[in-house]
């Protein structure tokens, strides 16, 4: 494997897949999968469809580890990055962190913020983005590569942000540790001002 990617295969406090309770979920999503994009859709699948956002629940929890997010079914767009990654990297798929700055009015008014998702190596596509923050009547995102189908498309004022993340951004973790509850989130959600 190219040693760039590597990296995102990697373990980590946050990327917990060593955790029992992930390694077994890891390893039962990948039963009866002939590829990796098979492996990386159940995943998908089963991240965006099984584990409440937060954020459309009113949790009032803050997960920030894979094992966590699992545990108590239930994170942020950030947090479901999180065990989609670990669910990933335990079945040798690399997977990244990325970004976008997008408007947080569904919450709170004149506010942007950043929104988690993954990007995903897959041996025949290449890097390929994929957005488990979970449907709703607004939201599709699917796994249908080689067309990216994120939950949000872009407005005026948003961006991508290009890097590839070996571990969550470090304002997103700060978030996560610090506001553990839906209203303190609300009010703290991580961002990156444009130009930054």
């Amino acid at each position: 494997m190219n040693k760039n990617r590597q990296k995102y295969l990697e373990s980590s406090e946050y990327v917990d897949f060593l955790d029992s309770n992930v390694a077994q979920l890891a390893q039962k999503l990948q039963e009866n999968c002939s590829s990796d994009e098979e492996i990386a859709k159940k995943c998908f699948l089963y991240v965006r469809d099984e584990i409440h956002h937060s954020g459309d629940y009113k949790d009032d929890i803050t997960t920030y580890k894979a094992s966590d997010v699992l545990k108590h079914k239930a994170g942020w767009c950030y947090a479901k990055s999180i065990l989609l990654a670990a669910l990933l990297r335990a079945n040798k798929i690399p997977t990244a962190f990325c970004y976008q700055r997008l408007s947080c009015s569904e919450y709170v008014k004149d506010v942007y913020c950043l929104h988690g998702l993954n990007a995903v190596y897959l041996k025949k596509h290449g890097w390929y983005r994929i957005d488990a923050r979970g449907n709703k009547e607004s939201v599709n995102a699917e796994f249908d590569p080689p067309v990216e189908k994120l939950a949000f498309e872009l407005q005026d004022n948003e961006f991508d942000l290009e890097e590839l993340y070996i571990e969550p951004h470090p304002q997103v973790i700060e978030a996560l540790t610090k506001y553990t509850s839906y209203s303190e989130m609300i009010e703290n959600f991580p961002d990156i001002p444009c130009g930054s």
